[in-house]
């Protein structure tokens, strides 16, 4: 009797002798059966889950041409090269080829000789070449990185905002996006945009358990780092700072200390970044010091620790670069360093930022988020996964776990927190509701709100000590910031329990803000008269122009402390300008150069 024999699966045929992979990783078939009975698919899956698979798989199943779109050209060349390597026929169309290659690659995908087309999407939604390619047998379209394409993303790329016109341009050509980076607020965008809300939402499990996470206070970057690294002397890992300089900075001060440590950087000449790169990705032991600037399409495997010395942008952002971290599925450590000057700097970044009120609202929220992750008093990995939609247990694996902190019974004022929140209808942000426990009449203040019970209740609080317990009752379950709407808090199940009367709420003991050189330098501003009187002079006569120009009190362009710690200070760029005494955000942006201008002028007047 003859056995049955097994059923024919092309698409495993395609994983077992293209890729020499015996089965699927989690969430890959799905996508790509979903791809192969001609329906759109939104993926998204954590870092390191093999996303590529899915349209790879289907391309070859499918025959035609598949186009991906790509936002690197290193991540397109490290693909093709792969495919090639593979067997598979790829091309890349480019910024990093000549116009002949590239028009030599053009012409082996028109005559049917390559499967998959790689190029960015500045360069596909071109008239030319989306004409072009709708005179071709395109039989699948593929977007990596899919986060860029919603406004609403942290990694908004408006080049990217034209490929919503795809599902226009190839009416019967399934489209996948992919993204291992989307809070529900941007997966809901980017089906939008893309898709108008046709398609379906595959979305895998974001844990990574085999990465360590660690939050700890500032208190000397530069030592925290190299013991650290000690730690991990021998192995490769990421270190990310805010900053260019910083990075050059802290890549010396790591060799001196013996480690093989590169910088990398926008900055940089393009040669020197790709050789720091091919050294980081081809030998062992590497340490890469880098701005976001490096981390997408990076797929080195060993990678088994990332360093943030600085605060990341967004829970986005930061879930995505602590997923360089342990792609071999072995033990690897991301540990962030977190300071009340990050929190002040990122607040800048946003509302500086060229972009709409709602946007900023909603990236302040996401910032709201990430702090709240900072200040948790359970879990860390629970919060991050909740962030995105899952549900987990405690870790173990999180320095929250292993080393739980000492908590107090703070009920009375999680109570107070929330009655204000619902007292003012859920729509406002963590300042707003401060002001209302502390009694301060502000311009926004209703006489409804001032009306309220709790109005004034919480004066025995300072204004830091109230934001870090609303960061910990949001990392806690019981709040949570508004991303789609206001960026206002809202309350939870947890929280509406609370106020009925269920339940209590522990709080970290609320350590006393340490002193910045900001602030100390604030305090002494009014016994110092050592300043320049000429600047001054030149300061107060600046403000009083501007003043005039917009018909308002000169105190109001700046006060009188902060020309004196102007003058003091004689700030050179924007970024020292933003430490001077009374600058926001808003004037920073309004009348730092102006202000900028006028010091270096007198300083040049006054050089002999």
């Amino acid at each position: 009797m003859a056995l049955p024999q097994r059923k024919h699966d092309p698409k495993r045929d395609v994983l077992k002798d293209v890729f020499g992979f015996d089965d699927f990783r989690p969430g890959q078939e799905d996508a790509i059966d979903t791809i192969l009975a001609g329906r759109n698919v939104l993926a998204i899956m954590p870092t390191g889950s093999g996303k590529s698979l899915c349209y790879q798989v289907p391309a070859l199943v499918m025959g035609g041409l598949t186009v991906v779109v790509s936002p690197l050209v290193a991540l397109m060349q490290d693909q093709v090269a792969a495919l090639r390597l593979a067997g598979v026929a790829a091309e890349s169309i480019n910024s990093s080829h000549t116009r002949e290659e590239n028009v030599a690659a053009w012409r082996r995908v028109a005559a049917g000789e390559a499967r998959l087309l790689y190029m960015a999407p500045e360069r596909l939604m071109t008239e030319r070449m989306l004409e072009a390619l709708g005179k071709l047998d395109v039989r699948l379209i593929a977007i990596d990185e899919a986060h860029c394409v919603s406004q609403w993303g942290p990694a908004f790329r408006p080049e990217y905002h034209a490929l919503a016109k795809l599902a226009d341009l190839f009416p019967k050509t399934p489209i996948i996006a992919l993204t291992a980076t989307a809070d529900e607020a941007t997966r809901a965008d980017i089906a939008v945009q893309l898709f108008d809300n046709r398609a379906q939402t595959l979305v895998q499990g974001f844990d990574r358990p085999n990465i360590s996470l660690t939050v700890e206070s500032k208190r000397n970057t530069a030592k925290q780092l190299l013991d650290f690294v000690a730690r991990h002397r021998g192995k490769s890992g990421i270190v990310y700072c805010l900053s260019r300089k910083k990075t050059e900075k802290i890549a010396e001060q790591l060799r001196a200390a013996g480690v093989d440590a590169l910088a990398y950087h926008a900055g940089m000449d393009k040669d020197a970044r790709e050789a720091n790169q091919n050294r980081f990705m081809t030998e062992p032991a590497v340490v890469m010091v880098a701005t976001i600037a490096f981390g997408m399409g990076i797929d080195k495997s060993d990678v088994r620790f990332v360093f943030h010395t600085d605060l990341p942008g967004s829970l986005e952002a930061y879930y995505q670069e602590i997923g360089r971290a342990g792609r071999d599925g072995e033990a690897a450590e991301a540990h962030m360093l977190f300071g009340l000057e990050d929190i002040r700097m990122r607040r800048v970044f946003i509302d500086q930022e060229d972009a709409g009120e709602e946007r900023k609202r909603r990236e302040h929220a996401r910032l709201n988020m990430l702090l709240a992750y900072c200040e948790a008093s359970r879990c860390r990995r629970q919060l991050l996964l909740e962030y995105f939609g899952e549900q987990a247990q405690p870790c173990g694996n999180c320095d929250v776990c292993r080393e739980p902190s000492e908590r107090i019974d703070a009920t009375e004022d999680a109570r107070k927190i929330l009655a204000a929140i619902r007292g003012t209808g859920e729509r406002f942000g963590a300042g707003h509701i401060i002001d209302v426990l502390l009694g301060n009449h502000t311009e926004r203040m209703t006489e409804a709100h001032a009306a309220l019970d709790v109005f004034g209740k919480g004066a025995l609080r300072k204004k830091d000590e109230w934001q870090s317990l609303i960061r910990q009752m949001a990392g806690d379950g019981l709040l949570r910031h508004d991303l789609q709407g206001y960026g206002g808090l809202e309350i939870a199940e947890k929280g509406h329990a609370l106020l009925r009367g269920h339940g209590a709420f522990e709080a970290r003991p609320i350590k006393p803000r340490e002193r910045t050189k900001r602030q100390a330098r604030a305090e002494q501003i009014a016994a110092q008269s050592d300043a320049d009187p000429s600047l001054i002079a030149a300061l107060k006569a600046l403000r009083m122009q501007l003043a005039r120009e917009r018909r308002v009190p000169p105190y109001v362009i700046f006060s009188d402390r902060s020309l004196i710690d102007m003058a003091q200070l004689r700030p050179r760029d924007a970024s020292e300008f933003g430490m001077v005494h009374g600058v926001g955000a808003a004037k920073l942006k309004d009348f730092g150069q102006v202000f900028l201008k006028t010091i270096r002028e007198h300083g040049r007047s006054s050089t002999p």
